[in-house]
């Protein structure tokens, strides 16, 4: 399978990637199930899949939440090595095109955004779209981990 094919069964197509990089053929090997597993776990386990309710949580721990899959993914990622590579080639584009501007944003107005009302709303709307795509993404982890897709657990 291509890995384009592959992102497309998890409507993953918004990702910018090289054309020739898509072409590449996706061959998941046990270090890239092992490493999805423990991403699968994180993910599903953090507010980048779980709803924050208007009425419960802060932004500030949220985005802080958000913000520790970079030390997350890398530390998997570099435990795992180089055997881990296609699970490597999305993991990283997903860090730096969906979650990094989020991130970014979010930490540039992070000292006094939180006090606002509005900018506290403004916060759990961008985050509503993210979780959307990282969704997407913890499900894409459930199949190259070979586990069911648990992430609509806890939906009524």
């Amino acid at each position: 399978m291509k890995l384009r094919k592959f992102l497309e069964n998890w409507d993953m197509t918004g990702l910018k990637v090289n054309t020739g990089f898509l072409e590449m053929e996706w061959a998941p090997q046990e270090k890239d199930r092992e490493a999805a597993w423990e991403l699968y776990v994180e993910m599903l386990t953090r507010i980048v899949t779980q709803p924050l309710p208007k009425e419960h949580g802060d932004e500030k721990s949220a985005l802080e939440s958000v913000h520790s899959l970079f030390p997350t993914t890398r530390e998997i990622l570099r435990r795992k090595g180089r055997e881990c590579v296609q699970l490597t080639k999305i993991a990283v584009i997903v860090l730096n095109q969906i979650v990094r501007p989020f991130t970014t944003k979010w930490h540039s107005a992070d000292l006094n955004a939180f006090g606002d009302a509005t900018k506290r709303e403004d916060f759990r709307k961008d985050l509503e779209q993210l979780q959307k795509v990282l969704k997407d993404y913890t499900r894409a982890l459930a199949d190259i981990a070979q586990v069911e897709d648990l992430t609509t657990m806890n939906t009524p």
